[in-house]
């Protein structure tokens, strides 16, 4: 349900982002054209579906009335179990207790090979904050180029594997990013497991390299976007994803 302000918590706007995607999907519309039909602002519906900006109430039935579907029957069912006790994740993320990862919370630059341009580095933002309605350690990323994936999901950290997981689960279509445990500068080293857009509607399973690097240890501004070979802050971001290997924390074996 709504927050009596009227906007939608965060872990049930993803719940309807979702379903709003799913319907543009089944009625083959632009978002243009929805936000058309449904009176509102494409800018508005953009940044609802991204997570920079909450669901309210009357945006939601707007949307409700454009696409003749009801988007709010299936909120909660993306969301993990709910723990027992309040302050502790649900064991399929790890049971890990707030205070414990209290540690891992805040804003990294996120750094990984690019696409698009050889040589380059693709830059942007994940915080992890936590999530009090699911209970957990909650991710979103920001400052995407490419905005439409812009990535939402939950954190797990099991005891056993030392490691942790950043995971997006959407309608059943996985993203997955393994991170070992924090250098002592703070940074993660991993490796991002997706899907890579190619021409018309084809999607390629793609592993590379990742890199997460807190913000608060950075000095001046971030560059965001596709950072090329000659931009003055791509030796530093290209040495960052290449300690992922280097440095072994993560392995791509020879074919």
């Amino acid at each position: 349900m709504a927050f009596p302000d009227g906007d939608y918590p965060e872990a049930e706007g993803r719940a309807l982002a979702d379903a709003v995607r799913e319907a543009l999907a089944r009625r083959r519309i632009s978002r243009q054209t929805l936000a058309d039909e449904a009176k509102i602002s494409i800018s508005t519906l953009e940044k609802v579906l991204s997570g920079r900006r909450p669901f309210t109430l009357a945006t939601v039935i707007r949307l409700e009335e454009a696409l003749g579907v009801r988007l709010r029957d299936g909120l909660g069912r993306t969301q993990p179990d709910k723990p027992a006790i309040v302050g502790l994740a649900a064991d399929e993320l790890g049971a890990y207790a707030r205070a414990a990862v209290s540690w891992i919370e805040g804003s990294y630059l996120t750094l990984r090979p690019s696409f698009g341009m050889q040589g380059a580095v693709y830059a942007y933002l994940t915080q992890i904050t936590w999530d009090e309605r699911s209970s957990c350690l909650a991710f979103r990323e920001a400052e995407r180029l490419d905005a439409a994936f812009t990535q939402v999901g939950f954190v797990s950290i099991p005891h056993q594997s030392g490691h942790i997981y950043l995971v997006t689960n959407r309608h059943g279509q996985h993203r997955l990013a393994i991170l070992g445990r924090p250098t002592i500068e703070g940074a993660m080293y991993g490796i991002l497991t997706t899907l890579q857009a190619g021409r018309g509607s084809q999607l390629t399973p793609v592993a590379v390299p990742l890199a997460l690097v807190p913000l608060a240890r950075l000095t001046g501004s971030p560059a965001f976007g596709r950072v090329a070979a000659d931009a003055p802050c791509h030796e530093a971001y290209r040495r960052h994803v290449a300690r992922v290997t280097e440095d072994m924390f993560a392995v791509f074996p020879e074919r």
